[in-house]
């Protein structure tokens, strides 16, 4: 069969949680050695390995009809592509990751006009001028190609801008946040011309809708339980849903089970109170997509 779309898989750090969450999403993704096109169980899709920092020129350029990559690269690059969809998930934690600005803890440094005429170390390098031009500070930009955080203690840099999720790398180097310059996210965007094709686009919208309805599936959880008639008004009255819990009565009793969708975050405290009202039986079970 012809291939129908050439699909960008973000290289690097974001790799192996994008495959894993194609896999939940029901296409499963192989990457052998170091070849850069996975083969996928997806007759229609042709799968290119490619970094996120270049995702978004490969797809404005036509080379890529969509991928993954952070909202941070397409800002970088002013890439003129069309955003399909926010996808919040990374290496670490489903929650968007921050490009901030550090110096040394004992840095005289406290404001983003304490930087003027200073050395500004980034991988971020497009972005963080346009971001100090349009406040009228003078810095110098340079490119910084890893271990970042390093150049403040080795004394090449007085500030960074760096991408982190839970600042522990950035508190190991002993150094201090001073401002938050973006926050940013997974996105699945498409390129223009590809996002015109009908038959691409259907493509596209299939993939995006999948994958957002695994990342939902991720925050929840399905519980089943029994319960007695006479204790089924005050179970149901603890239990959050997405409409309202299902409810079915057992053959030949006066029980009956109770299937619903909780989030994950709710569950530890909720089960012990379903037990207090007389539930029985609970089951916790997984999801793979919630749409």
């Amino acid at each position: 069969m012809e291939k129908l779309l050439k699909l960008g898989i973000p290289k690097g750090s974001l790799q192996n949680a994008t495959i894993n969450l194609f896999k939940r999403s029901g296409w499963k993704i192989n990457v052998e050695g170091r070849s850069y096109f996975p083969d996928i169980n997806d007759d229609t899709i042709e799968c290119a390995l490619c970094r996120a920092q270049e995702m978004s020129i490969n797809v404005e350029s036509g080379i890529i009809d969509a991928g993954l990559t952070g909202l941070d690269w397409v800002a970088e690059h002013e890439s003129d592509v069309h955003v399909v969809s926010d996808l919040i998930y990374s290496k670490v934690s489903a929650r968007p990751a921050r490009w901030i600005i550090a110096v040394a803890s004992d840095s005289p440094i406290k404001t983003l006009e304490d930087l003027e005429g200073k050395t500004i170390s980034t991988e971020l390098v497009k972005f963080t001028q346009r971001f100090f031009k349009e406040r009228n500070i003078n810095v110098n930009v340079k490119f910084s190609w890893g271990a970042t955080e390093a150049k403040i203690v080795s004394g090449l840099a007085d500030a960074i801008v760096e991408i982190t999720e839970t600042e522990s790398t950035i508190r190991a180097h002993n150094l201090r946040v001073i401002h938050e310059v973006m926050e940013t996210n997974t996105q699945l965007i498409a390129n223009k011309k590809a996002w015109e094709d009908p038959k691409k686009r259907e493509k596209i919208e299939q993939i995006s809708m999948l994958l957002q309805a695994a990342l939902v599936a991720d925050k929840l959880v399905a519980l089943k339980l029994n319960v007695s008639e006479k204790n089924l008004p005050a179970v149901v009255d603890l239990l959050p849903s997405l409409t309202g819990p299902t409810v079915a009565s057992l053959y030949q009793s006066d029980w009956f089970a109770v299937e619903t969708i909780v989030e994950n975050s709710l569950v530890r405290d909720l089960i012990p109170k379903l037990l207090k009202e007389g539930a029985e039986g609970i089951i916790e079970y997984s999801l793979n997509k919630v749409i």
